[in-house]
C-alpha cells in the first residue's frame, strides 16, 4: 500500500505579496526561491486581509464568516462574531487526524477568544497531537509567551540568545525527526510570526540590508515591477501612482531611520526563509522531500499600521513592558525608538507597506489587491506538480484544505473551498466566484471582474486581468456588470453568516472599541 505523502504548510506573517524573491523582492530568500524552482507560483493567489480570518478559512476550507472568526478573536455574541472557529466546522487537522496522520503546529495560532485557560478553541483541541507557539496575534520575538500543548512556559524558555522564529524551526525540525521515526504521514503547520510587527531581529541579519534600502521605496518600487515582468508575474502592466499618503522618498527627513525599519524587517522575512530551508535540507536528507506537499503562503497583504496602535491598548502577552533583563520597552514609530533590539516595539508603516505590495493598492485590512494578494508556492513532485511552473488562474485561501485533502484521499465535505491540484498539475483553472468582507470592505471577482469598495464607500469596478493594479474604475460604464455582481455578492454573504458592518460597528462604539477595528 502507497504510504500518503506527508504535508506542510508554511504561513508567514503580514508578508507582502512582492518581498519573496521569487515575486519580484530584494529580500534574500533562497529557500523560497528554490521551493519555487521545485514547485509551482500562484500570482493570483488571495487571501483574507486579516490574520485570524485567513487562518479559520484556511485550517476549515470555510469562509471565515461562516466559523465565526468575522474580524478577530474577540467573542462579540450576540452581536457579533464568536471570534474562534465554529466546533462543529471540523479543521484540517482534525480531518488528518482521523486517517492516520500525526499533526502538529509550530507558531502562531490566534484563534481563540480565551487565551489564559485551556478551552475547546486551543490548537490541541481542534486536531493538533502538539501545539508549540503563541497565541495571541503579536508577541515579542525575544520574550514571547510561548505554550507547549496546554502548558504555559516560565520565562527561562526564552533565556540566553533567543528568538521565536529560530525557535519554531528547531521545533518544526525536531517534530519532523520525531514523526519520520515513528512512520506515520505527518501534517505540520508552521506558522511564523514573521514578518508581523514588532520589528525585531539580529545586528547580524540587519547589517546586510541597511544600505540596500537607502534607495528608498520610490525606486525599488519600480525595481520589484521590472522584476515581476521579467519574472512572467501577472501583476500590473504599470506601476501605480504612489499612495497620497506616502511621501516621496527625496522629502524624507530621516531617510537613515527609514532605511532601518526595512532592514529590520527584511532580516524578520529572511530569518523565517532561513528557517524554511533548514525544514527542507532535513527532509531531503531523509529522501522525503519530493513526496512531502508543501505549501506556502502568507496571511494577508502587507501591514500599514502605525505604533503605537490607535486605541493606544496593547496586552501585556502582546507588548512586554520591560525586557526580559528589566529594562522599559519603549514603543513607537519615531527616529529616537531604533528597531530590531529587544527594548524596541515598533513597526514599518504605510510607506514600506507600500513598497511591500508592490504594485498593488492599499495593505491589510482591505480587500483592495494590496490587502488580499499572497505570494503562494506549492511543491510535491511525486503527486505531479510542476516544477518551475506558474499559474495565473487565481485561488483562495479556503482552497488549501480541500486540496491538501483530495493530494491524500481524504474527506472535503462541507467546504466552500475547491481543489488546486490540477492547477498546480498544468490544468487550467475553473472560473468560480471569489469572495470577500473585512471591516464593511467588500469584493468579488468573476473572470475578468473585481468589484471592490471600502465600507461606506461606491462600488468600484475594474477589469482585473488587465489591471490588476486597480487604477481604472469601470463602474459607470458597465453599470450591469455591478448589478450583477452585487447581487452575487448579497446572495454569498447572506449565506457565510456575514453581519451588517453599521451593526457591528455600533456595537464596538459602545463598547468604546471603534478605533480599534476602524481602517485609517
Amino acid at each position: 500500500m502507497t504510504r500518503s505523502p506527508d504535508v506542510l504548510v508554511v504561513l508567514a506573517d503580514d508578508l507582502g505579496y512582492s518581498d519573496v524573491g521569487v515575486f519580484g523582492g530584494e529580500i534574500d530568500t533562497p529557500a523560497l526561491d528554490r521551493l519555487a524552482r521545485r514547485g509551482v507560483r500562484m500570482s493570483s493567489f488571495y487571501v483574507t486581509p486579516r490574520c485570524s480570518p485567513s487562518r479559520a478559512a484556511l485550517l476549515t476550507g470555510r469562509h471565515s464568516h461562516d466559523v465565526g472568526v468575522g474580524v478577530l478573536t474577540s467573542d462579540d455574541r450576540p452581536y457579533g462574531y464568536r471570534g474562534s472557529p465554529d466546533p462543529t466546522a471540523p479543521t484540517l487537522a482534525e480531518r488528518l487526524r482521523s486517517i492516520g496522520y500525526t499533526t502538529a503546529l509550530a507558531g502562531k495560532w490566534h484563534l481563540s477568544a480565551q487565551t489564559a485557560e485551556p478551552d475547546e478553541t486551543w490548537p490541541t483541541r481542534r486536531g493538533f497531537d502538539e501545539f508549540y507557539g503563541v497565541l495571541p496575534g503579536a508577541v515579542s520575538y525575544y520574550g514571547p509567551p510561548l505554550v507547549d500543548g496546554e502548558e504555559r512556559l516560565p520565562p527561562s524558555a526564552t533565556a540566553g540568545d533567543y528568538y521565536l522564529t529560530d525557535d519554531l524551526t528547531r521545533y518544526a525540525r525536531d517534530f519532523v525527526e520525531r514523526a519520520h521515526k515513528g512512520g506515520r504521514p505527518w501534517f505540520l503547520y508552521l506558522a511564523y510570526t514573521a514578518p508581523h510587527w514588532p520589528l525585531h531581529a539580529r545586528e547580524a541579519d540587519v547589517a546586510k540590508y541597511r544600505e540596500r534600502y537607502l534607495a528608498g521605496w520610490d525606486r525599488l518600487r519600480e525595481r520589484r515591477l521590472a522584476e515581476q515582468h521579467r519574472l512572467g508575474l501577472e501583476t500590473a502592466a504599470d506601476l501605480p501612482a504612489r499612495d497620497l499618503r506616502v511621501p516621496a522618498w527625496a522629502e524624507t527627513s530621516e531617510p537613515e531611520w527609514e532605511a532601518e525599519r526595512m532592514a529590520v524587517y527584511a532580516a524578520q522575512v529572511e530569518a523565517m526563509d532561513r528557517g524554511v530551508g533548514a525544514l527542507l535540507d532535513q527532509l531531503e536528507a531523509q529522501g522525503t522531500l519530493d513526496d512531502t506537499l508543501v505549501v506556502f503562503c502568507s496571511d494577508n497583504g502587507a501591514c500599514a499600521e502605525e505604533l503605537p496602535t490607535p486605541s493606544g491598548r496593547l496586552p501585556v502577552d502582546v507588548s512586554p513592558p520591560t525586557t526580559r533583563d528589566g529594562r522599559a520597552v519603549r514603543v513607537g514609530n519615531s527616529p529616537d525608538v531604533v528597531p530590531g533590539p529587544e527594548d524596541s516595539y515598533a513597526s514599518y508603516g504605510r510607506s514600506w507597506a507600500h513598497l511591500s505590495n508592490t504594485p498593488f493598492r492599499l495593505y491589510k485590512r482591505w480587500v483592495h489587491e494590496g490587502g488580499i494578494a499572497s505570494p503562494l508556492i506549492a511543491s510535491w513532485p511525486a503527486g505531479g506538480v510542476l516544477g518551475g511552473g506558474r499559474t495565473a488562474g487565481p485561488g483562495h485561501v479556503v482552497d488549501i484544505a480541500p486540496t491538501v485533502l483530495r493530494a491524500v484521499g481524504g474527506d472535503t465535505s462541507g467546504m466552500a473551498g475547491a481543489s488546486m491540484l490540477d492547477q498546480w498539475r498544468g490544468e487550467a483553472a475553473v472560473e468560480r466566484p471569489l469572495f470577500w468582507e473585512h471591516l464593511g470592505n467588500a469584493a468579488v471577482r468573476y473572470g475578468q471582474w473585481k468589484l471592490v469598495r471600502e465600507a461606506g464607500r461606491p462600488w468600484e469596478l475594474y477589469d482585473i486581468l488587465a489591471d490588476r493594479g486597480e487604477t481604472h474604475d469601470l463602474a459607470a460604464e458597465h453599470a450591469d456588470v455591478v448589478t450583477r455582481l452585487e447581487h452575487c455578492w448579497e446572495v454569498w454573504a447572506r449565506s457565510t453568516g456575514v453581519i451588517e458592518w453599521d451593526r457591528l460597528l455600533e456595537y464596538y462604539r459602545m463598547r468604546g472599541l471603534e478605533q480599534s477595528v476602524l481602517p485609517d
